[in-house]
């Protein structure tokens, strides 16, 4: 597992044993490094090693695309309630940052991804993330399988064809089963809150999911003008 190097505003993801090189100096990672320690460059700047945790996940992974915001991950954590030895599936792996999350939390997770390159990235990811022993990335077609997939606890999606498998969700959950899926835009979002309907889910309900930073200065406090408020729609439902 690789650890974060922190020097001040300064942050660097190495291997124990990797030689880096910068302007503060050459830093060689000992093989035995630990949490905790402070390692020094050959000019005397000393690094502070950290473990990772769930936001430099989002901060340090390999990107193919854009990840999933913490905010997003955390409504999905919240609202589907996936917790340790639960089996999830997973679709539209993408960076992988769910699935890194959900696999920190315990839980096993199958995620699929069509690109190949995308899935190779996601595993190295998977690989940083400490979580490779139990989140099984799968280059494919999630929709060609469907037939073979079954007993999960929770099901969460990030695809354009995401009604197609809501549609086989009764097959796919367990009963009292939750469903998240992501949609950057609402007709698709739409179509999965009336295919979950149409399959008889509980509880549906869509959440557009908006967050806003606060500025502080000495003329006063308000929320900022900057950024992007908003990023997509999070629909859930249980399986009764």
């Amino acid at each position: 597992m690789a650890y974060l190097f922190v020097h001040e505003d300064r942050e660097y993801l190495l291997d124990p044993g990797e030689r880096f090189e910068s302007d503060l100096g050459i830093l060689e990672v000992p093989e035995d490094v630990e949490p905790g320690d402070v390692v020094e460059t050959h000019l005397g700047t000393g690094f502070t090693v950290r473990r990772l945790r769930g936001p430099d996940l989002f901060t340090h992974l390999e990107r193919t695309g854009a990840p999933m915001m913490p905010r997003d991950v955390g409504l999905v954590v919240g609202k589907t309630g996936v917790a340790a030895a639960d089996r999830v599936l997973d679709a539209g792996t993408g960076t992988g940052i769910l699935s890194a999350y959900m696999g920190r939390i315990g839980a096993d997770v199958v995620t699929y991804e069509q690109d190949p390159e995308f899935a190779e990235v996601a595993r190295q990811n998977m690989e940083i993330a400490g979580v490779a022993d139990t989140v099984d990335v799968r280059t494919g077609d999630i929709t060609d399988d469907l037939d073979d997939l079954s007993g999960f606890d929770v099901l969460t999606l990030d695809t354009e064809d995401a009604p197609t498998v809501v549609e086989r969700t009764p097959t796919l959950l367990e009963r009292g089963g939750s469903l998240a899926v992501y949609s950057p835009f609402v007709e698709n979002t739409r179509e999965v809150v009336a295919t979950a309907t149409e399959v008889g889910l509980d509880g549906v309900e869509t959440l557009d999911t908006i967050q806003r930073e606060m500025d502080f200065d000495d003329r006063g406090s308000r929320p900022s003008t900057g950024g992007v408020g908003h990023t997509g729609y999070l629909t859930f439902a249980r399986r009764p």
